[in-house]
């Protein structure tokens, strides 16, 4: 029996507008009722988590920064920061590369240090605590980093991936979406945030639920033991799902649940 379910949001559940459909809200609390918990699992930060799911966040976990922190109730589960002496390299390497934007993920707050347009104004869509500050540097003490974000606006796999891999040491850099690239700790993935949260709190593989769409969501698919992709996933993603849904333009993680609660009868 499923006990628990992830979800990846941009191009998974969220729809074409990049918004969290309201049908969400009514499955969630079903899940919760019939003892299934439902995490979303995303780039995005704890506060804006919390804000696109305030009408059922008691019920729920919420994997965040692509899995470098896990918080429920309140609570830290699991955090995964990217160790205080390599953010500034990282800082300084990806400066090196004109035309490439710096966002510093930290636990309670984002960072970025410009203001420049669309950047400015896509960085405060995944980050509801976001401050324009003089120099990142001035922030790498203040919080642990759980990852840092670089806006390309290229395109991250034309441009930032095929430079940045070769100036980045001790990190994890991974494709997160068309315009951005996630440099993280060596072990920070939404997959092994998963398996703490199976230690945790006891669940098995078999018991467990992911849905995703890019590259940053194969560890999660992989940690659980019925993968789902959207059928506008990636192809690699698509190559690892057990079940492939309608796209997230079509509603396709809600069907799935909706589904799953008929099936248990609920």
């Amino acid at each position: 029996m499923i006990r628990f379910i992830a979800s990846d949001l941009d191009g998974t559940l969220l729809d074409r507008q990049g918004r969290l459909p309201e049908e969400i809200f009514p499955l969630i609390a079903r899940l919760s009722a019939r003892g299934i918990l439902f995490a979303p699992a995303s780039g995005r930060q704890y506060a804006n988590l919390l804000r696109l799911f305030a009408p059922v966040r008691e019920h729920m976990l919420f994997i965040c920064e692509n899995g470098a922190l896990v918080k429920r109730e309140g609570k830290t589960l699991f955090v995964d920061p990217i160790p205080a002496p390599l953010v500034k390299g990282v800082l300084d390497a990806v400066r090196q590369i004109p035309g490439l934007y710096l966002i510093l993920c930290g636990a309670q707050n984002a960072y970025v240090e410009s203001d420049e347009e669309p950047f400015f104004t896509r960085a405060r869509e995944p980050y509801t605590n976001c401050f324009k500050v003089d120099n990142l540097d001035d922030c790498i003490f203040r919080e642990p980093v759980c990852k840092i974000s670089v806006y390309d606006p290229e395109g991250s796999r034309v441009h930032a991936m095929k430079i940045l891999p070769s100036l980045l040491k001790g990190v994890r850099l991974i494709p997160s979406g068309e315009h951005w690239c996630d440099v993280a700790a060596p072990t920070a993935d939404k997959g092994n945030a998963i398996l703490e949260i199976r230690k945790i709190l006891g669940f098995s593989e078999d018991e467990c639920m992911a849905f995703g769409d890019h590259m940053n969501d194969e560890g999660m698919l992989r940690a659980c033991g019925h993968p789902r992709a959207v059928a506008n996933a990636v192809p690699a993603i698509l190559g690892l799902a057990e079940k492939v849904i309608p796209a997230n333009t079509e509603g396709g993680v809600l069907t799935e649940l909706e589904t799953l609660l008929k099936e248990l009868g609920g």
